[in-house]
C-alpha cells in the first residue's frame, strides 16, 4: 500500500508542474543566521499543498531491511516525508534516506527520525516505574541524557518518551513505562526526563526532542485493559492526570503524543478541548502533537468516525499535527483542505510546528549523523555507572526479618534458585530499544562475582516462568538443602508488561509459588528476589520469606546491583512509587484516595483492607529517627510562603540514603480532597550517627491549593495539615 501511495504522490508532484525548481542555496530559510520564525515563514511560503501535507506524515524505516533483500528500502520512502520511525541503530541507512530528502526533494527539507527510546537506547537502565522508586530525579536526568547521546549518535533525533500516565491499576501492563500512581511524582520525573533528553540546546549532537505521552488519561484504563474507554470527570482529569503534562510543557518538551483512549466519550486523538484549548492556547505549547501508532484510524473502531477521511478531519481539526502510521493524512488531508473542511491557516500552523522542531534540532544545518563505531557510542563507562547507580537506588527492600540481609560473611554456601536466577533477557524489561541481553549480568553471575572468594554460590532454575512442569523442583530443593541460605529469584518475563500486556491478576503463576513452597520446607533462610514490570500480589508468599526485595527490571546492569544489595555493599534506599495490593481484588488501591462517607465500613469482607505495602514504603539496613516538624510560620496568607523542616538522624550502624516525603491534607474543603497528597520529596545521604535537615519551601497557593473542573487553581482559608511519616503539623491559611 505504501508503494502505491508513494507512486501516487510522485505522480502528483509531476502533474503539478513543479518545473521552477528553487536553488538549493541562497534562500532565507537556509540561512542559519536568521531567526527561526523568519526561516519557517519563508519556507512555508514556498511550499505546495502536497509538500505541506507530507510534512505531517510518519512512516517507518529499518524494520525489515534484510541485507539479502533485492529492494533498497530507501526507494520506498518519499523524499518529502516529514518523519520516519527509525528501527536501526546504525546511522548509515538514516543518512542515505536523509540524502534523498535533501537532494531529491524540491525544497530539501530534512526528515525527523523518531524511535521508542523509553528507558535507554543500548545502555538500558531500569524501567520507569523502578526509576520513580529511586526518588532521585537528578539521576534520572543523567540517565535520559545517556539515552539521548546514544540515540542521536545513532541517527535518532526524537524519542517517544517520557510516558507520564498516572496509573493505579497494576493489571495494566503499561504501568512499567510510567512513574507510578502519584501526579506530583510523575510531574517531577517528567521534568527531569525532558531536561535529560533535550539539554540546554536541542541542536546539540547529543540531545534529542522529547515527547510527553500519552496525552491524556490513558492510565485510567478500565480494568487494566489496554486501549479501552476511560471515564474521567473534568475535576479528576485536572486533579489527577493533567499536572505531569503541564509541568512537562513548562519544562520545554518539544512534542506530545495523543493517547488511544476514549475520554468520557471523546477520544484523545479527536479531543479539541485538550489539544487546542488547553495545550496550544492555555499552555502556549508551540511544538507539535503526534498520534500514537494507528490512533487516528482507530477513531473508526471507537465509533466517532465512519471512515479514514472523517477520522483525518476530526483528528487534524482537534489538533493532532502528525500522523503516525495511519495512512490517513497522506490520503485525505489535501482533499479536505480543497473542500474547505480543513482551513488553510490551520494546515499552515501544523506545518510550522513540525518545521519549528526540525529547525530547533539543527537538522537544516546538520541533517546527517556523523558515522561512529559502536564502541564510541554505546556502553561507555560513565553511562554504565549511571545505569548501575540508578538500578541500585531503585531496589526496594520490602521485608527483612531478623536482619536476614545483608548476607552474613560467615555463610559458606548460598543457593540461587528460580527461573529468573540465570536470565538476562527478562531483566531488560519491555521497550528495550536496541538493548542486548548479552550486555547484562544475571543474578547468579552477579552474586558469584560479588561473593567470589568468600561464599560458594550454586544455581538451579527449579522451573520455568509458567506452566505445570515441576520436574526441576527436586534438583532445586536438594541444592537448597545443602546451602546456608536460599536466594529465590521469581518474577515476570519482560513481555508480560508493557503495551498490550494486561493481566487479570498480578499474582505470580502458580508454578513459581509452588517452587517457593517447596523450598520453604528446607528450613533454610529464604530471600525472595523479585523482577517485574508491575506491583505483584504476594500475600501467600510473604509469610514464607525471611526477606523480600524487588529489583524490578533493572536493564543492562542486570543482577549486579541486586548482588551488591544482598551482600551489603550497597544499602537499599528505594521506596515504592506504586502500592502493592494485598490482593488483586483490592485494585484500584492507591494512597491518595478521597475520603469515604463511612470510613469504618464499606470494606471487603474477605480480605484485609490495607495494602501489603504502601506507596512510599521501603526498608534500609540502617534506621532513621525523625524529629518534630518545624515551620517558619503557623499562620500564613493564601498568597504567602513558608519553610518547613524536619531533622532526620541516622541511628543505625550504616550510612544510608533517605527520602523524606512531604504530604498535605485539607480536612475540610469545598471539593472533597484526598486523605493526603504528596507535595514534595527530597533524598539525602545521612551517615551513621549524623543528623540532616530536610526542608520544604512552600508556595502556599501552589502547594496547598487545589484545582476545579476547569483546571483553575484555588486556595481556601482554613486549617491544613502537613505530614512526614507519623509527624504532623497544622498550618492556618488566612485570606
Amino acid at each position: 500500500m505504501k508503494t502505491t501511495i508513494t507512486s501516487l504522490l510522485a505522480l502528483v508532484f509531476l502533474t503539478k508542474g513543479l518545473l521552477a525548481q528553487p536553488k538549493k542555496q541562497g534562500f532565507l530559510y537556509q540561512d542559519a543566521g536568521k531567526p527561526i520564525e523568519e526561516r519557517i515563514s519563508d519556507l512555508l511560503g514556498r511550499m505546495t499543498l502536497e509538500e505541506k501535507v507530507m510534512q505531517l506524515n510518519q512512516y517507518t524505516l529499518g524494520r525489515n531491511d534484510n541485507a539479502n533483500n533485492m529492494a533498497d528500502p530507501v526507494n520506498d520512502i518519499p523524499a518529502e516525508i516529514g518523519s520516519l520511525i527509525y528501527f536501526s541503530s546504525n546511522p548509515d541507512l538514516r543518512n542515505r534516506v536523509q540524502h534523498k530528502a535533501m537532494e531529491k526533494s524540491r525544497l530539501g527539507i530534512p526528515i525527523l527520525f523518531g524511535y521508542d527510546v523509553i528507558h535507554g537506547f543500548r545502555t538500558i537502565y531500569p524501567i520507569s516505574l523502578a526509576q520513580a522508586c529511586s526518588w532521585n530525579p537528578e539521576l534520572v536526568r543523567q540517565a535520559t541524557a545517556v539515552a539521548a547521546q546514544e540515540s542521536r549518535m545513532s541517527g535518532v533525533d526524537w524519542t517517544f518518551s517520557p510516558m507520564i500516565d498516572v496509573a493505579r491499576d497494576g493489571r495494566w501492563g503499561r504501568v512499567a513505562e510510567g512513574y507510578g500512581e502519584d501526579p506530583y511524582t510523575n510531574a517531577v520525573f517528567a521534568v527531569a526526563s525532558v531536561k535529560g533528553y533535550q539539554g540546554d540546546n536541542l541542536a546539540s549532537p547529543t540531545n534529542v526532542a522529547a515527547c510527553l505521552k500519552h496525552y491524556v488519561g490513558y492510565g485510567a484504563s478500565e480494568g487494566g485493559r489496554d486501549y479501552v474507554y476511560t471515564e474521567i470527570s473534568n475535576q479528576t482529569l485536572w486533579d489527577t492526570y493533567m499536572l505531569p503534562y503541564e509541568e512537562g510543557v513548562k519544562a520545554g518538551a518539544a512534542t506530545l503524543m495523543s493517547s488511544f483512549n476514549d475520554i468520557s466519550g471523546t477520544p484523545s486523538s479527536a479531543n479539541e478541548y485538550l489539544l487546542r484549548d488547553i495545550l496550544k492556547k492555555r499552555w502556549q505549547h508551540d511544538g507539535f502533537v503526534v498520534s500514537d501508532w494507528g490512533a487516528i484510524v482507530q477513531l473508526t473502531a471507537q465509533g466517532v468516525a465512519k471512515d479514514r477521511k472523517e477520522a483525518t478531519l476530526k483528528s487534524f481539526n482537534a489538533g493532532v499535527e502528525m500522523d503516525m502510521m495511519n495512512q490517513c493524512y497522506d490520503r485525505h488531508l489535501a482533499d479536505l483542505v480543497k473542500e474547505g473542511k480543513v482551513k488553510a491557516d490551520l494546515l499552515d500552523d501544523a506545518v510550522k510546528r513540525v518545521l519549528r522542531v526540525k529547525f530547533r534540532l539543527g537538522l537544516f544545518e546538520r541533517p546527517f549523523t556523523p558515522v561512529s563505531t559502536e564502541k564510541e557510542r554505546f556502553l561507555l563507562p560513565k553511562s554504565l555507572k549511571i545505569a548501575t547507580r540508578l538500578a541500585e537506588e531503585s531496589i526496594v527492600l520490602l521485608k527483612n526479618e531478623r536482619k536476614t540481609l545483608p548476607l552474613s560473611a560467615a555463610l559458606k554456601k548460598i543457593a540461587v534458585i528460580g527461573p529468573m536466577s540465570n536470565s538476562k533477557w527478562n531483566l531488560l524489561g519491555s521497550w528495550r530499544a536496541q538493548g542486548n541481553a548479552d550486555d547484562a549480568t544475571t543474578v547468579y553471575e552477579g552474586l558469584k562475582r560479588e561473593l567470589e572468594g568468600k561464599t560458594q554460590v550454586v544455581q538451579a532454575p527449579g522451573c520455568d516462568f509458567d506452566g505445570n512442569d515441576q520436574s526441576g523442583f527436586a534438583e532445586a530443593v536438594n541444592m537448597a538443602a545443602g546451602a546456608d541460605a536460599i536466594v529465590v529469584c521469581l518474577g515476570e518475563k519482560s513481555q508480560w508488561s508493557g503495551e498490550n500486556a494486561s493481566r487479570s491478576t498480578i499474582a505470580l503463576p502458580q508454578l513459581q509459588e509452588e517452587l517457593l513452597f517447596a523450598l520453604k520446607k528446607t528450613g533454610k533462610p529464604l530471600i525472595l528476589v523479585l523482577s517485574s514490570g508491575r506491583p505483584l500480589e504476594l500475600n501467600r508468599l510473604e509469610p514464607l520469606c525471611d526477606a523480600i526485595v524487588t529489583m524490578w527490571q533493572p536493564g543492562t546492569p542486570g543482577g549486579s546491583p541486586i548482588a551488591a544489595v544482598i551482600s551489603g555493599k550497597v544499602n537499599p534506599s528505594g521506596k515504592l512509587a506504586m502500592t502493592f495490593p494485598y490482593a488483586t481484588g483490592q485494585i484500584p488501591i492507591y494512597y491518595n484516595h478521597r475520603q469515604s462517607a463511612r470510613p469504618h465500613q464499606g470494606k471487603y469482607q474477605d480480605i484485609q483492607a490495607k495494602p501489603l505495602y504502601d506507596f512510599g514504603y521501603g526498608l534500609s539496613y540502617t534506621t532513621f529517627e525523625y524529629g518534630d516538624l518545624k515551620a517558619s510560620a503557623r499562620k500564613v496568607k493564601s498568597d504567602g510562603t513558608l519553610t518547613l523542616e524536619v531533622a532526620v538522624k541516622n541511628t543505625g550502624d550504616a550510612d544510608g540514603l533517605e527520602t523524606v516525603h512531604w504530604y498535605l491534607s485539607d480536612p475540610v474543603s469545598s471539593i472533597s480532597r484526598p486523605l493526603k497528597a504528596l507535595k514534595y520529596f527530597q533524598k539525602q545521604l545521612v551517615k551513621k550517627g549524623e543528623t540532616r535537615i530536610f526542608s520544604f519551601q512552600v508556595n502556599v497557593k501552589k502547594d496547598f491549593g487545589f484545582v476545579d473542573g476547569k483546571g483553575e487553581k484555588f486556595i481556601e482559608a482554613g486549617d491544613y495539615e502537613v505530614m512526614v511519616k507519623d509527624k504532623k503539623i497544622k498550618i492556618e491559611v488566612t485570606p
